[in-house]
């Protein structure tokens, strides 16, 4: 192991790192990409197609990505993807038309895919009592960065009135990163002494045996339950609201107070989950949530919604440092990686599917039906968790 002395915690370096990296890929993203995609007279099916193929690549990367940073080490890993967040943003300026457009979202799926697991792994790495809450500062950082992104996105896009300028300073946020995460200390794993299993031995037997873990991939679908109700709440409940009469304003302040609440309660959250135990944090997060997101259509309060909304926020805030630090816990020695990446690609599948399904039961019934039928997937799954899940030693 090879160490470089560095004034900032590796710690502090991950937070700066995952914050600037988010800002850039959420700046290229809303609501810049959806207007950039129409300007090359994208039709509403391929404008869909091309927001969520960054997604689709992080469901078919992500476990791969975070045990290969068990075989390769975490810092080479992040650079890879650093170089994912540097590079793409200035080929946006080369894009002539929507096919070409898909292609390069594909690739720049690829930065979280690969860095989304892997830099939460080397979050897990650096502590073992205090998970939950180191997580969950990790993960508000993240999300501060993903939710500025698109104002600035917005702001520089009107201010400087063309995609080629915006996608531009986007490729120089872009490069942060890199900067940041050269700075971490190199923890890679040494070579495999000879008789040993080979790299490429440990990297499959590393997938294979997250794969096989019954209670990760119950804790990893019981989170996906959430982001499953989250993906109606995100897809539907803003043309809920515009058909009650809503404007903008009030429409986004209400899924505003959702983001505010989540970014605030994450890292204090955290820290109740591992005094109190992750499984009964989980649960009791996932049940809030539960309950909250059928009552969201059935208000047009404006205050009742508001505080509905921020009660939504704040279940998730309950549920994802500790999914993700009880994940950590689970894993093997040298499956830290795979064991987030699996928890991540199952989360992303939630998310996709509760806005995909939602719309097919919208189409077919009412809204109502959609945002219960969401509450009824976690309360399924929570029951399953409660009654199958084992409660680990720590956490």
């Amino acid at each position: 192991m090879t160490t470089k002395n560095t004034r900032i915690s590796p710690y502090l370096l991950l937070l700066a790192a995952s914050l600037l990296a988010r800002l850039s890929y959420q700046m290229a993203r809303s609501p810049v990409l959806p207007r950039f995609a129409r300007e090359l007279n994208a039709s509403p099916e391929a404008i869909g197609l091309i927001v969520a193929a960054s997604t689709i690549t992080g469901i078919c990367f992500k476990l791969p990505a975070g045990s290969l940073s068990d075989v390769l080490g975490r810092k080479r890993l992040m650079l890879l993807a650093s170089l994912f967040f540097a590079v793409p943003p200035f080929l946006y300026m080369l894009i002539t038309d929507p096919e070409q457009l898909l292609v390069l979202r594909f690739i720049h799926g690829f930065a979280t895919a690969v860095f989304s697991p892997v830099s939460a792994a080397a979050v897990a790495d650096l502590y073992r009592s205090n998970r939950g809450e180191r997580l969950g500062w990790f993960q508000t950082m993240s999300d501060l960065g993903g939710a500025i992104g698109p104002l600035v996105g917005g702001f520089v896009l009107f201010s400087l009135g063309t995609f080629s300028s915006t996608y531009f300073l986007v490729g120089l946020i872009g490069l942060l990163p890199i900067f940041v995460i050269s700075r971490i200390p190199d923890k890679a794993p040494s070579r495999p002494e000879p008789g040993a299993p080979s790299r490429v031995r440990k990297f499959v037997t590393g997938i294979g045996q997250v794969l096989t873990h019954g209670s990760l991939l119950l804790t990893s679908t019981t989170e996906a339950a959430v982001y499953f109700g989250f993906g109606i709440l995100a897809g539907f409940l803003p043309l809920y609201l515009q058909d009650a009469g809503y404007n903008d304003a009030q429409i986004g302040l209400v899924l505003g107070v959702q983001l505010v609440t989540t970014l605030i309660a994450k890292p204090f959250a955290g820290r109740v989950s591992d005094r109190v135990g992750h499984k009964p944090t989980i649960l009791f997060g996932v049940l809030l949530c539960a309950f909250v997101l059928p009552l969201l259509v059935q208000t047009h309060l404006l205050v009742l919604l508001c505080l509905l909304s921020g009660l939504y926020g704040f279940g998730m805030a309950v549920v994802t440092p500790s999914t993700a630090a009880l994940a950590a816990d689970m894993a093997r020695e040298g499956n830290m990686g795979a064991a987030l990446g699996v928890l991540g690609t199952i989360r992303d599948i939630g998310e996709a599917g509760g806005s995909i399904i939602a719309g097919f039961i919208i189409a077919q019934a009412s809204y109502g039906a959609s945002f219960l039928i969401g509450g009824v997937v976690m309360v399924a799954n929570a029951l399953l968790f409660a009654i199958t899940a084992p409660t680990p030693r720590h956490g």
